[in-house]
């Protein structure tokens, strides 16, 4: 938000020193930096780009200096963040280098470059358990590329004194990317691991090696990689999708058995019992109804009611745990401003009780952890209202993250689990599928909501794709989806989606006539009030399969 304030001035001055930046004229590319601040102090990326010239030269406390003020100016780039760790590697402050990645990581938390860096500055900080732990962590998601973590971790469990782990982590990297240049390396030290049985003293050999040399051997890719992003932390890298997303619609369309199992949200049957749980919410001409009773409610289980009502209970002053997904892509540009006042204000009428909590995250190319868990509103418009719009779109990534980030949350008491998406549906820069954002929002019992920011009288095709995958996506895990039209209509169908949120049941039952046979067994919920039916947000079916617990 600051860069886009800059003055004509000082972005020309910026451009001469990004562009003599590339061409590797140092000096030159000082010099003009060096003016852009001057022009304008609270250039963010002219101070980074400034970093990287004197990371460049060499000049590390220099580096450091301009990093240091980059973040200081504004503490959600993660980026920033992640320069400044560099430059404190570079002059040996590992513990400070430790704490910036984390706040680096804690922004973009799908970043796997930031990710790596993190490993490698908790293995030179002595903190091995911890590297350990972020490698796992970062192994049991999508990681291609990032290998390298692997050999930092051998790393840390060769200094704890645990050779069987070492070895481990030393074929996961060899199986990971065989073809690396260190590859030879890790094969070496397996060697020297396996005969250790029948050569004891080969670990006096391995023990010979510095601490940290295999952690090394990753370090001049990290520096080229953080070197390229210095350059322009507000550029538009838009990466290719993954799936697109008609395709992804239409390989999710349709629940499938394997992907239903773990939710108790209403998608599946409980083993021992046969029983269908059902979480719906009602309206009334838009407000919500929060004192209906078991007799003011119908359900129809493949079109026949119920063998036996188990259960039904009031939801609504269940704590809130929200998660708020915003899309920030260059395609909602001319909206934005109007969508981040509306977002801010959902969230003020939303968080009503000081048990509820909300998270929100913004989403590009990559995503963006604005502002953790909090009940602070204060805290969290002032988030909302630092977002930019910039790059491509990674919607599906954003959702799963947000619903893995949801489902993670230890909490003591029942709480109700809400995502809120408002984007225009179309995802173009993905590693996740629509389907894979489906699974994580089941899994977690998740249920989502999406706001559609797709304008009616735009691109007809288009926004139609993307208005599919949002009420497949909002469907599929028992939510509902709200698509308004125009811009002017969005505060309409947030104050809606609000009293949606607030009038929430959960019911359970037998099925009559009930067959464990895989099929698909739609489920059609009504409620009536004064004689005129309610409006029921509900899911639609759910396979009748056993649980797989």
């Amino acid at each position: 938000m600051l860069d886009l304030k800059a003055p004509p001035g000082a972005k020309r001055e910026f451009e001469k020193g990004v562009s003599l930046l590339f061409k590797k004229d140092l000096d030159g590319s000082v010099q003009h930096l060096s003016k852009a601040v001057t022009i304008y102090p609270k250039f963010v990326a002219a101070h980074n780009s400034l970093g990287t010239a004197y990371m460049d030269l060499g000049q590390y406390d220099k580096a450091r200096e301009h990093f240091e003020q980059a973040t200081q100016l504004d503490d959600h780039v993660p980026h920033s963040f992640s320069n400044l760790c560099h430059a404190q590697l570079a002059l040996k402050n590992y513990a400070t280098a430790e704490q910036s990645i984390k706040k680096a990581t804690s922004l973009a938390p799908l970043n796997l470059d930031m990710q790596s860096t993190l490993v490698y500055a908790e293995v030179l900080n002595h903190n091995y358990q911890d590297a350990i732990a972020t490698t796992h962590q970062v192994h049991a998601n999508k990681h291609d590329g990032a290998a390298m973590i692997h050999l930092s971790a051998a790393a840390a469990w060769r200094e704890l004194n645990n050779l069987p782990e070492m070895k481990s982590e030393l074929n996961t990297f060899l199986l990971e990317d065989p073809k690396s240049p260190h590859a030879e390396k890790a094969r070496q030290l397996i060697a020297q691991i396996e005969g250790i049985h029948t050569h004891p003293h080969v670990w006096l050999v391995s023990q010979q090696l510095p601490s940290d040399e295999m952690v090394a051997a990753g370090q001049e890719e990290q520096r080229q990689i953080a070197e390229a992003e210095r350059l322009c932390v507000g550029c538009s890298n838009a990466s290719d999708a993954s799936e697109p997303a008609a395709t992804a619609i239409a390989a999710s369309s349709f629940p499938e058995p394997e992907r239903v199992h773990r939710s108790s949200t209403g998608f599946v049957l409980r083993k021992d019992v046969d029983e269908v749980a059902l979480v719906f919410a009602a309206t009334d001409h838009g407000k919500a109804v929060s004192d209906l009773t078991e007799q003011e409610v119908g359900i129809l289980d493949e079109h026949q009611a119920p063998a036996a009502l188990l259960d039904f209970r009031n939801e609504s002053q269940l704590p809130l745990r929200l998660g708020l997904v915003i899309d920030t892509s260059e395609s909602i540009q001319g909206r934005f401003s109007f969508e981040k006042g509306a977002a801010a204000g959902f969230l003020q009428k939303v968080l009503i009780n000081e048990d509820d909590l909300a998270f929100v995250v913004g989403f590009a190319n990559s995503i963006l952890m604005v502002q953790d868990f909090s009940a602070d509103q204060g805290k969290i418009s002032h988030a909302i209202g630092e977002l930019a719009p910039a790059g491509g779109t990674a919607l599906w990534d954003a959702v799963t993250f947000a619903a893995n980030k949801l489902t993670s949350h230890e909490d003591p008491y029942p709480v109700a689990k809400i995502l809120v998406i408002i984007s225009d549906g179309n995802d173009n820069s993905s590693k996740a599928t629509l389907k894979e954002a489906i699974q994580a929002a089941e899994k977690g019992e998740v249920i989502v909501y999406t706001v559609s920011t797709a304008e009616a009288s735009g691109g007809i095709a288009e926004a139609s794709v993307g208005d599919h995958a949002l009420k497949v996506l909002a469907e599929q895990s028992g939510g509902s989806a709200f698509a308004p039209g125009s811009v002017s209509a969005l505060k309409h169908s947030l104050a809606e989606l609000q009293e949606v949120i607030r009038a929430r049941y959960r019911i359970s039952y037998k099925p009559a006539n009930l067959k464990l046979d895989g099929h698909y067994r739609t489920i059609d919920v009504s409620a009536r009030r004064s004689g005129h039916k309610l409006r029921v947000y509900a899911r639609k079916g759910y396979f009748a399969t056993e649980d797989k617990f």
